[in-house]
């Protein structure tokens, strides 16, 4: 399944040690990372929801826009215990919620799911 999938390596990124980040010369690459991916991370588990689970549009994107705020709640208290290199960043917190927001916006709008 490729949402779990995503899940786990996005989870695994945000944990591991990375010794040089390559600087793509973008300012606040970083904040523009984590509110792209917790973005995917909600549509894929929109879809995953909407399709696996057989659940309507509407409990779709509120069950996956709380599973993507609390998983990205979740990997920066890791951050802040479980690792050396890397540590809890509150402003991460907010970007992964507004991408996360966002992408739930844009499925609402998108499949009508508020009608």
């Amino acid at each position: 399944m490729a949402t779990v999938s995503y899940t786990v390596l996005l989870a695994t990124v945000c944990l591991i040690t990375i010794k040089q980040v390559p600087d793509i010369g973008v300012s606040y690459g970083d904040k523009i990372f984590h509110f792209l991916a917790y973005g995917l991370l909600t549509i894929l588990w929109f879809a995953t929801f909407l399709l696996t689970f057989k659940i309507t549009k509407k409990s779709a994107v509120g069950y996956a826009l709380i599973f993507a705020v609390v998983f990205g709640i979740i990997i920066e208290v890791l951050q802040g215990t479980l690792t050396v290199s890397r540590s809890l960043d509150v402003y991460d917190m907010v970007v992964n919620t507004l991408g996360a927001l966002l992408a739930s916006f844009i499925l609402i709008v998108k499949n009508k799911v508020l009608r």
